[in-house]
């Protein structure tokens, strides 16, 4: 089957998680993905957990792309950087905005080595932000933290809470591959390349949904709910005698069904429960029924009444629950790769189900430098002979320099 982007080459000079995430998307959908590493290797290379020396963390994030290691410190080097721009669709970075114009490539200085470029830049305040934050150091918590989202997140009157993933990084990788794909278009249409400027802030700013409106329209400033909706009730996690059971009710209809099941008509006359704008009003009142009502069965008996009326709930399964179920497998959300000096592991899969070019995990992550010679070989066309005179004086490496070093 053919892939939606074969042909489309990205030189990757990302790190760590933001701009991987961009890469991985696209290499998901057939781009060549040149994951250009200095000869240390990509940070996460040395995040765990860690199999025989190997890095999952860096595996589940690099899948389907090809490592090739050059010394950038090196004029030679920027010299093999230029030759990749040249046959490159996309140049992807989350460094510093400075970073690339140090090295000699800002965006201008690309657009002379090739013209249709589109260059993509992800960091934690933009590029074009103001100078206090041109240089400001960031990682993901720094945004969520900035961006109002650990106010809001976790217990109520708890302290702030970071999300229990990453989702400072894994947005702005989400809307940098958005970005990519829409200057691709335009591309296509004009001929015309360009500069995308992503800033992580932006990225989580925009998802805050409702706490922005609740406090531009209201004044209210939002607090941590746990697991309670903000303007709709109930819709939390309730306690049953033994586990956690997830009970969200959307609608009037849904809550009149619900007092049905739970033999409490009692409550649809009740005028403080009586619309869903009540019911938020009069949450806690409502929630001293609730609670007890759900502490009075098991989550086994819940989850049969619930399948029984046709009423949303789920549990709350834990990560081990997740990987082994049988709805997300038969999405093919966990897939098996078969990783180099690893062996058989399983990751994440590519959500992006699609009738024609779906997203696939088709290859292992590479290893340091696995794909150095190949590809400046076969991409570049550089012969032989340039190829070890480069190797020789440490402007590439190959996988078999990098173990030679370990030694």
């Amino acid at each position: 089957m053919k892939k939606a982007l074969e042909g489309i080459r990205v030189c990757d000079l990302s790190h760590v998680l933001a701009a991987p995430t961009t890469s991985m998307i696209l290499a998901d959908f057939g781009a060549e993905v040149f994951h250009i590493e200095p000869p240390r290797g990509d940070d996460a290379r040395e995040y765990g957990p860690f199999i025989d020396d190997q890095s999952a963390y860096f595996i589940s994030i690099n899948r389907n792309k090809k490592s090739v290691v050059i010394n950038l410190k090196k004029e030679e080097g920027k010299d093999i950087l230029r030759d990749f721009i040249k046959v490159s669709d996309i140049v992807l970075e989350n460094f510093r905005p400075d970073t690339m114009e140090k090295l000699g490539f800002s965006y201008e200085e690309i657009k002379k080595i090739n013209p249709k470029i589109i260059y993509a830049s992800i960091c934690g305040f933009g590029h074009d932000t103001l100078p206090q934050f041109k240089e400001k150091p960031s990682y993901d918590m720094v945004v969520q933290a900035y961006s109002g989202l650990m106010s809001i997140n976790g217990p109520v009157g708890g302290p702030p809470c970071r999300v229990g993933t990453s989702v400072g990084d894994i947005v702005a990788g989400y809307q940098c591959a958005i970005a990519i794909l829409i200057a691709l278009l335009y591309r296509e249409k004009t001929g015309i390349g360009q500069k995308i400027d992503i800033s992580m802030l932006d990225g989580l700013v925009y998802i805050l949904e409702n706490a922005i409106v609740r406090y531009t329209v209201s004044g209210e400033i939002p607090k941590p709910l746990g697991t309670m909706h903000p303007t709709i009730t109930p819709f939390q996690a309730y306690k049953t005698k033994d586990e956690w059971i997830t009970v969200p009710l959307g609608n009037d209809q849904l809550w009149t069904e619900f007092c049905k099941m739970i033999n409490r008509q009692d409550l649809l006359n009740d005028p403080r429960f009586k619309t869903n704008k009540l019911r938020t009003e009069h949450r806690d009142e409502l929630n001293e029924i609730l609670d007890k009502i759900f502490e009075s069965k098991t989550y086994k008996e819940w989850e049969e009444l619930f399948e029984k009326n046709d009423l949303p709930y789920s549990p709350i399964n834990t990560i081990d629950k997740v990987v082994n179920d049988t709805a997300v497998n038969y999405r093919k959300m966990i897939t098996e790769i078969d990783q180099p000096k690893v062996g058989k592991i399983r990751i994440a899969g590519s959500p992006f189900k699609m009738s024609e070019t779906p997203g696939s995990v088709y290859a292992h992550a590479p290893l340091l430098g696995e794909h150095t010679k190949e590809v400046l070989k076969n991409i570049l066309n550089y012969p032989d002979n340039k190829i070890e005179d480069l190797r020789a004086k440490k402007v590439i490496y190959t996988y078999e320099d990098i173990e030679k070093m370990k030694e």
